[in-house]
């Protein structure tokens, strides 16, 4: 008699959030019980030799969440781009399914991931857009506005891609698309890290979407933005686009629905 088929059973996600943080004591206490009311996730705080005492208030908190909180610590303040692939490596190391980008300012909910994690069952990266119908910032002055916009579709009319938030920090990652994407030579350090890793993926084939986010500007503290960041991400752009592209074939994602995706959903090249 032929057995019945009743299909794969469904794994759960181990997700993990990575958290940059440089003096974020008082974001970061707040941040950590909000990400980890969702049981689907973890937290990786990589923090880059905060002098306000950011990665002792980490310490104080893994007593209360054993096991789901966890603490990188760095000598000095090393990048952005650096933190992340720290923190990226780190979750390798560890069997995670699922890679979360996340500022410690509160700029990206916490109540958004279990959005994000939805999307990827049928997409290889999803980025949280300001940029898409539904996205939308707030609290920002208009200088900031201009700059993030401009910067965006500088980076996309440049790279020749149609993902609207290119300079966006809130993405989830499925754990083969960091084990395909080569982050030891990933050039950038600041913010033009979220552009080179998209634009990575997309060169790989990989099934990129942006689903609908509200930012919105940081609570406490002062911004890390700055004119040489600005001036890296514009001079990164161009040698983005003139490198040799890395096109080994990858296994795509099941094709994306509405449903899945837990908002109105866009998928690059659409």
């Amino acid at each position: 008699m032929a057995s019945k088929d009743h299909g794969a059973v469904a794994t759960r996600p181990r997700a993990i959030v990575v958290v940059p943080t440089y003096n974020e004591c008082d974001n970061i206490v707040q941040l950590i019980p909000d990400i980890l009311r969702y049981r689907d996730f973890d937290v990786l705080v990589v923090d880059d030799g905060s002098p306000d005492g950011t990665a002792a208030e980490v310490r104080a908190a893994q007593a209360e969440h054993a096991g789901r909180l966890h603490l990188l610590e760095r000598d000095a303040k090393l990048g952005l781009g650096t933190a992340y692939i720290a923190g990226f490596n780190w979750a390798l190391q560890r069997n995670y399914t699922h890679i979360i980008e996340m500022d410690a300012d509160f700029s990206h909910h916490p109540a958004t991931l279990p959005r994000l994690l939805a999307a990827s069952r049928n997409a290889d990266v999803v980025l949280g857009s300001r940029y898409v119908r539904g996205g939308r910032t707030v609290n920002w002055p208009l200088h900031r506005k201009v700059i993030s916009r401009a910067g965006s579709a500088y980076a996309r009319r440049v790279l020749g891609v149609n993902v609207r938030d290119l300079t966006g920090g809130f993405k989830c990652f499925r754990r083969h698309v960091l084990e395909l994407m080569d982050l030891e030579n990933v050039s950038a350090t600041g913010y033009a890290f979220q552009i080179e890793l998209t634009y990575r993926a997309i060169q790989r084939g990989f099934r990129v979407v942006e689903i609908p986010i509200t930012f919105a500007d940081r609570r406490i503290g002062e911004s890390k933005m700055s004119r040489a960041i600005v001036v890296e991400a514009m001079l990164s752009v161009p040698r983005l686009r003139f490198r040799p592209a890395d096109r080994r074939a990858v296994q795509p994602a099941r094709p994306l629905t509405p449903q899945t995706a837990g908002g109105q959903p866009r998928r690059v090249g659409d």
